[in-house]
């Protein structure tokens, strides 16, 4: 079996460095391109078998469009997205098998499930909040993760993320309400991802925690994402779906 071709966009930088890495102490897959920011991609992309892309938000549009174009299997990594651009991601996925997750990372996978399950669980007698931290280059806030755990307490909770999540607090707030998510982002230092999810109610708090110590965890995920999603019909899968976890 001939290995799956893989254009790497976003190569220069932190993640795309660790999935290089990771990729080419794998028999099943090779390099077809590295690709950064001002490169070409149009060539690289159509002589893939599918595309990684950890860049940008403003970038990944456009390599979506030119997924389409060619037919290719995509696996998006990137986060910060505006509500315009997952629209288009979305419309992509009508042609074109996508898998877009917040985190590769099996272990994250994991507590996303056990999030839910806790959540079901525990009742609507226990605060939530989300905890993240992440190294002082990131640039945006809350991480995709954090927002995906979020998200996650909101849909078990009937509530609605733009609506009930509270990001940090400040100032003569007045009390918690029952309904309220918390959010609160820390960043420094070269922390790769922190979560933790926080259930707390009178008398006793259970808490969900992951702590990555390596990009290779997350880039170990994207390769096998790709693997999956490569042999499957059209569609919007995530992380989830690759791990059978639904």
């Amino acid at each position: 079996m001939n290995p799956l071709r893989l254009t790497i966009i976003g190569s220069k930088g932190r993640m795309g460095q660790a999935i290089l890495g990771c990729a080419r102490g794998d028999s099943e897959v090779a390099i077809a391109a590295e690709i950064s920011r001002g490169d070409d991609f149009e060539a690289a992309i159509k002589n893939s078998d599918a595309v990684i892309e950890f860049s940008a938000h403003t970038l990944t549009v456009p390599v979506v469009e030119s997924c389409v174009a060619h037919g290719k299997a995509l696996v998006i990594g990137t986060t910060g997205h505006s509500d315009e651009e997952i629209h288009q991601i979305g419309l992509a996925a009508q042609k074109i098998p996508i898998v877009f997750a917040p985190n590769f990372s099996v272990g994250v996978n994991t507590l996303f499930w056990l999030t839910r399950k806790a959540t079901e669980i525990l009742g609507p007698d226990f605060d939530l909040e989300v905890v993240e931290m992440h190294h002082r280059l990131k640039k945006d806030a809350p991480s995709g993760t954090a927002r995906r755990l979020a998200e996650i307490l909101a849909e078990v909770r009937s509530l609605q993320y733009n609506n009930d999540v509270v990001h940090g607090r400040h100032g003569i707030t007045g009390e918690r309400t029952d309904v309220e998510i918390g959010m609160h982002a820390i960043r420094g230092g070269d922390v790769v991802g922190d979560h933790t999810v926080i259930f707390a109610t009178q008398g006793e708090r259970v808490e969900l925690t992951h702590k990555a110590s390596s990009r290779d965890t997350f880039a170990r995920g994207s390769i096998r994402a790709a693997k999956w999603v490569v042999s499957r019909p059209p569609g919007l899968y995530d992380m989830q779906d690759v791990l059978g976890l639904k």
